[in-house]
């Protein structure tokens, strides 16, 4: 494969943004987005393929299963794609991990093309969508490389918002292209267009010399305790936005089977929670990434328990509103927590240096590269808790008939979250609280 290798780049010397840095990160902010996106919509197709099985007579159990078994194999993936930037540059990954989505796209046209297709098949194939999951996390670390500090809020948001609203556009899209053209065009649609992410990102992206390292010297980062502790915070904000989403659909079919003509609905969650994803970036670059992401989980908590009501009083206006609200408020989270995450490792990286040095310069650019390997293990483990959604809603009505029992151990879980992000990062003083809070 050709290379494109940019060997200068300094984001933060205004001169050179202004001049050329600004105009070569929003071309490869656009092409990153756009291969970002498919890749979000190849994970959660199976979302709207189960309520589609109708014919095979699996359990909700099982069908919730299908769902959630790409979110866990994406989510182990975004470990290695976190690495492959700064390892092979983030043009060429971005062409490779593009191309890789043809599996998946193919794969789920063969199953439910033969009527006998057994369900162990059903979730090996429903499991290679995974592939499109691993793309955030290299999508997100290649990208932080390409702006300056002042700006990687707005800009992350809008990466990752890019790629979410792929949950809302293959919601909404699907229905419409199995209705006119049957189950195997879930898959072959796209296609088309994956090949024309691949070769849009081959002509049109660029690697970063800046951004090299090894994967032996990325990994260190896992030795943080920062790191971990924002895992835990991105597992409330992120899992929950792709578990919510996904399972949208299935759980408007088994909790109000009278309403299973409404389900052609639940495209707009994931919409609003993509969205309105920026918005907690931009909030955050003014207020503070802690403060937004301690409110939010709060907003959070309560609208989890409003979801719950409506499940336990079978009122669908209410359930619908609040799992909105919910879906929303997970999107403002995905936002505030990635803008903590580069202050937090700059600030860890620049501890005790003079700003204008050029030790502080280095300091800011292993800071980065900080930033960016703990960017793809903090989405690799906050993606789990799609999983940990799905199969806690499938467990729950299993056991129960309803989803209230895992409603309400998600409230409490996003309570502990809110906890956690007031102790680490608002409750003392410090560097790190410093620019976690900071406005920029």
């Amino acid at each position: 494969m050709a290379k494109r290798w940019i060997s200068e780049w300094r984001p933060d010397d205004q001169g050179f943004w202004e001049t050329r840095g600004r105009k070569v990160a929003r071309r490869n902010l656009i092409f990153s987005v756009f291969a970002e996106h498919l890749g979000f919509t190849l994970w959660t197709v199976w979302s709207i393929v189960t309520v589609q099985l109708g014919s095979y007579e699996f359990s909700t159990d099982q069908l919730f299963w299908m769902v959630a078994l790409p979110n866990l194999v994406g989510s182990a993936l975004r470990i290695p794609y976190t690495f492959a930037p700064a390892r092979f540059g983030g043009r060429n990954f971005t062409v490779v991990s593009a191309l890789l989505l043809l599996v998946p796209a193919v794969l789920l046209a063969v199953a439910v093309g033969d009527p006998g297709t057994p369900y162990w098949v059903f979730l090996l194939i429903a499991a290679t969508a995974g592939l499109g999951g691993g793309n955030f996390a290299s999508s997100m670390a290649n990208i932080t490389y390409f702006y300056p500090q002042s700006k990687q809020g707005a800009a992350l948001g809008l990466n990752a918002a890019g790629g979410n609203i792929g949950v809302s556009s293959v919601q909404l899209v699907m229905p419409l292209v199995i209705g006119a053209f049957g189950l195997a065009a879930a898959g072959l649609f796209w296609i088309p267009f994956i090949l024309a992410a691949a070769l849009g990102a081959y002509f049109f992206m660029d690697n970063l010399t800046s951004a090299k390292a090894s994967p032996r010297d990325q990994l260190k980062i896992a030795g943080r305790a920062q790191t971990w502790i924002m895992a835990v915070l991105y597992i409330g904000t992120f899992g929950s936005f792709i578990g919510y989403s996904t399972a949208f659909p299935l759980l408007i079919k088994s909790q109000f089977p009278e309403q299973a003509s409404l389900v052609g609905l639940a495209f707009l969650g994931p919409l609003l929670g993509s969205l309105i994803r920026p918005v907690g970036g931009w909030l955050s670059d003014r207020l503070g990434g802690a403060r937004v992401t301690l409110v939010n989980f709060a907003a959070m908590a309560g609208a989890a328990a409003l979801v719950w009501q409506g499940v336990a009083q079978h009122g669908f206006p209410l359930f619908f509103g609040a799992y909105m609200l919910l879906v929303a408020t997970t999107g403002i989270g995905n936002g505030s927590t990635y803008r903590m995450i580069p202050a937090i490792f700059r600030a860890k990286a620049t501890e005790g240096i003079a700003p204008g040095t050029p030790a502080y310069d280095t300091a800011l650019t292993v800071g980065k590269r900080d930033a960016s390997a703990a960017i793809g293990i903090i989405s690799a483990i906050g993606a789990f808790g799609g999983f940990f959604i799905n199969r806690g809603f499938g467990s729950s009505i299993a056991a129960t008939g309803g989803a209230g029992a895992a409603l309400a151990a998600f409230a409490g879980f996003y309570a502990m979250c809110a906890l956690l992000t007031w102790a680490c990062y608002l409750r003392t003083a410090g560097p790190v609280r410093s620019l976690a809070t900071a406005r920029v």
